[in-house]
């Protein structure tokens, strides 16, 4: 089988296509520069892209780890991919770059928040074993409820 996409870490260069790729999925609720230049400061080690041929990115993915107590877990914190390269597989091979990641981390526990309305985005995780946890009401700036997902330690890998 040919490897459709590259995984690797974000680059300098990068952010302006990241951007765009923000905006084209999340409209008036996409993040500013500064919130990810934040994360590529503090999680840029897990701070994803999907290139389909060269300096083609077409999705990202960000997951933070933690320290402290609460060592050995991570948060998947945004994901998005460019929606005319929806369907082909980058989010997938972003996930499973992230999972071989975090397993080599020994990284245990991973969770993130989704839209309870975001059924295709529901039905993704669930496919890689996450959990509905519980409803967090009004958690999005739109005032949407989100679910709590998670994936531990018996379904992890």
């Amino acid at each position: 089988m040919i490897k459709r996409f590259t995984i690797r870490r974000l680059g300098p260069a990068d952010l302006e296509r990241i951007l765009e790729i923000e905006a084209a999925s999340f409209g008036r609720e996409a993040w500013d520069r500064n919130l990810f230049a934040e994360y590529s400061r503090t999680c840029g080690d897990l701070f994803l892209v999907a290139e389909e041929g060269p300096r083609n990115i077409c999705g990202y993915m960000i997951t933070c780890t933690r320290g402290g107590r609460r060592r050995g877990q991570a948060e998947l914190v945004s994901v998005a991919v460019d929606p005319r390269a929806r369907g082909r597989g980058a989010a997938s091979a972003l996930m499973e770059s992230t999972l071989r990641r975090l397993r080599r981390r020994a990284i245990t526990r991973l969770s993130l928040m989704v839209k309870t309305t975001n059924g295709a985005a529901r039905a993704f995780y669930e496919k890689y074993g996450f959990r509905k946890v519980r409803r967090v009401p009004r958690y999005y700036e739109d005032g949407a409820d989100a679910w709590l997902l998670k994936k531990g330690t018996d379904a992890f890998f």
